[in-house]
């Protein structure tokens, strides 16, 4: 009997605070359902200010994310404080789990930071050229966390955020043109002004190159066994690899019909015989 009127005694305390606790409860209820609303209508809002912007699209893609997830976020607070748990002891537990979890997670912040700064400046975007940490390749997607590349071989390089935004970074489309410098080496008994004209005649020839800025031509050295010329010269980003090949080919091509010796490196042995 006295183990059954325990039970009753409990029961009762148990009842007395559900009905203390239900109004609380209630609003709670309706906190999360108007939140979640309000939320939902805050987040069409946000997209329908993106439509209308001309923003990076993984720009967008982020910022929507993080706004939802920090309005969702405050929304758990407000509830949670109505259902009675102080702000205080709340900020404690999550100042608590976010440290555990910055302490675990800590290369991956770092490449979330580095993600956000990729994000902002636009060091690169999707499409560019970039040469970074040893690669080199064609952006593909840039995500919070790493940036994807195709390589030349097609092969898909992914690089962590967090090193990327903090190490030098060559992005070969950030200018609309680029500049090449093909050195080439002529024998000395050559025709130095016949070789530097060959050279201009192909650039002007090909309708690729670039006429400003104007190509030149230079003696850059005199090599042991070759005069080393350089050519330099513009090109379109989308023209540069087709007007590079295209005078490699044709400057050997027109070097040999016009006797233009371009040499390679040659070595004379001298034997000497002993007198008997």
């Amino acid at each position: 009997m006295e183990t059954l009127e325990n039970y009753r005694s409990y029961l009762d305390e148990f009842i007395s605070w559900f009905w203390e606790f239900l109004p609380n409860l209630v609003t709670a209820a309706i906190i999360l359902v108007l939140g979640l609303w309000v939320i939902r209508i805050i987040n069409g809002w946000v997209r329908r200010f993106f439509d209308r912007k001309d923003y990076d699209e993984a720009l967008e893609t982020f910022l929507q994310s993080f706004i939802k997830i920090g309005l969702k976020l405050l929304l758990f607070v407000l509830v949670i404080t109505q259902l009675g748990v102080k702000s205080s002891s709340l900020v404690a537990m999550v100042g608590a789990a976010g440290l555990a979890v910055g302490l675990a997670l800590q290369g991956s912040l770092a490449n979330f930071a580095g993600g956000v700064l990729i994000l902002v400046f636009k060091p690169f975007r999707v499409g560019d050229f970039i040469s970074a940490q040893g690669v080199d390749g064609t952006v593909k997607e840039i995500s919070i966390f790493t940036t994807k590349l195709n390589t030349f071989g097609n092969q898909v390089a992914i690089l962590p955020n967090g090193k990327l935004s903090n190490e030098n970074i060559i992005n070969f489309n950030a200018e609309g043109t680029r500049r090449d410098k093909i050195d080439v080496g002529i024998g000395y008994g050559s025709d130095i002004r016949k070789a530097k004209e060959i050279l201009l005649e192909i650039c002007r020839e090909d309708g690729r190159i670039l006429e400003e800025p104007v190509p030149e031509v230079y003696v850059g050295r005199l090599a042991d066994s070759a005069v080393e010329l350089s050519l330099r010269f513009w090109a379109k980003n989308e023209d540069f690899w087709a007007a590079h090949f295209h005078v490699l080919e044709t400057l050997k091509l027109r070097f040999d019909a016009e006797g233009i010796e371009i040499p390679f490196p040659q070595r004379q042995v001298h034997m000497a015989s002993s007198a008997k």
